[in-house]
């Protein structure tokens, strides 16, 4: 098979895949070293063909792919969809739609969390996919008879997937909750990376309003800065080191060379003054303009209702053969231990219909865990 390397070729091969109602799509790509991803390779196959195409070539016009991912007409079907399509969005502003990730529909399926590509393929097909080049430098050239097979039979396996899952979700009458997924998938909201919204990314919990405006200037001049020098967030500041700098809020440089998360000579940089200005923005902000805190969720007895929550989740996701992980996350089930009406996925959708309703009933009383016969069950104590 040869490999496209020209803009009219691609071009035909766009057109032809166009003809489908199903397409799948994979890339390759290099981020290591870089902010932006850099696309190197994208695979395509329809029931007829499996093209693979060098994003790389010199002087070759990609706008063909980004017309087709852009096709309403066309389903296109990726496995673990999200960087895919961030690079795209990066490349040409346009989110594919509609969408189909194999890896979201296998766990709805029972598959587990997060079911890596080869172990889905050989679960359905009985297929051993070759691992040798996952690792690979799609960036070198000329790319090698053995890259070109490895990137073709991700895209053919494929289908063979997305036709087995979509039969099983349809047969069980869960294609619905699978689409419910792909709209989160294909929000502007979910690659949005305007600075402003990068502390939303961060683990670090604050409890103050200082420590938040601190934190929220900080992690946005660490995004700009990774943007304009196109490297990763850790090469500029590592995620604990924003932290830390959230929480001390030093307005000066001895200050900041206080602080044992940053290197030795940190406040010396370029960057010392930079972050320095940040903190300062940040206590400088006003209070009512902040995103409400979330309370603390240590107490003991919220902990216990956590536990709870945790047996009931285990117990859903095995009757109903769902991945926990897409039913509920133990953030999910911290904000409902605190709060009924808390801003998650788990109560929402189809996920309050399985689990979230049974986590308020457990969380008021009317539901209880019992065991019998060594096996954990519910009680239902609405009647009581």
């Amino acid at each position: 098979m040869d490999l496209i390397t020209h803009t009219a070729d691609l071009a035909a091969a766009c057109e032809r895949l166009a003809r489908h109602k199903v397409i799948t799509v994979d890339t390759e790509f290099l981020r290591e070293t870089t902010y932006y991803p850099l696309l190197c390779v994208v695979q395509m196959a329809s029931p007829d063909e499996a093209v693979v195409v060098d994003t790389l070539a010199p002087g070759i016009d990609l706008k063909p792919f980004f017309d087709l991912m852009a096709n309403e007409a066309v389903l296109k079907v990726f496995h673990a969809a999200r960087q895919d399509i961030e690079i795209i969005v990066h490349r040409a502003g346009v989110i594919p739609h509609p969408i189909f990730d194999t890896q979201v529909a296998a766990m709805v399926l029972g598959y587990g969390d997060s079911i890596a590509y080869d172990q889905l393929v050989e679960r359905i097909t009985g297929h051993r996919p070759d691992k040798t080049h996952r690792f690979t430098d799609w960036s070198r050239r000329p790319l090698t008879a053995e890259q070109m097979h490895y990137a073709v039979s991700d895209v053919t396996h494929l289908r063979d997937v997305f036709t087995a899952l979509d039969a099983d979700l349809k047969k069980r009458g869960r294609s619905e909750w699978v689409s419910e997924e792909m709209e989160v998938l294909t929000s502007p909201r979910t690659y949005d990376f305007h600075p402003e919204r990068a502390w939303e990314r961060l683990k670090t919990r604050v409890r103050k309003p200082k420590e938040l405006a601190v934190l929220m200037e900080v992690a946005a001049w660490r995004e700009q800065e990774a943007q304009s020098r196109d490297v990763p967030r850790g090469r500029v500041l590592k995620d604990d080191a924003v932290g830390d700098i959230a929480t001390h809020a030093p307005t000066s440089l001895e200050k900041l060379a206080g602080l044992r998360s940053l290197p030795r000579g940190f406040d010396r940089s370029k960057w010392g003054a930079d972050i320095v200005a940040a903190v300062q923005r940040g206590i400088a902000r006003d209070p009512r303009s902040l995103p409400k805190i979330e309370k603390q969720r240590n107490n003991s007895n919220g902990a216990a209702i956590v536990e709870l929550l945790k047996v009931l989740l285990r117990m859903t996701s095995e009757r109903h053969a769902v991945a926990s992980k897409v039913i509920a996350t133990v953030d999910d089930l911290e904000r409902i231990a605190a709060d009924d009406h808390a801003e998650v996925g788990a109560l929402r959708g189809w996920r309050r219909e399985l689990f979230g309703e049974a986590a308020l009933k457990l969380k008021h009383g009317r539901l209880a865990l019992a065991i019998e016969k060594g096996r954990v069950i519910r009680v239902d104590r609405d009647e009581a």
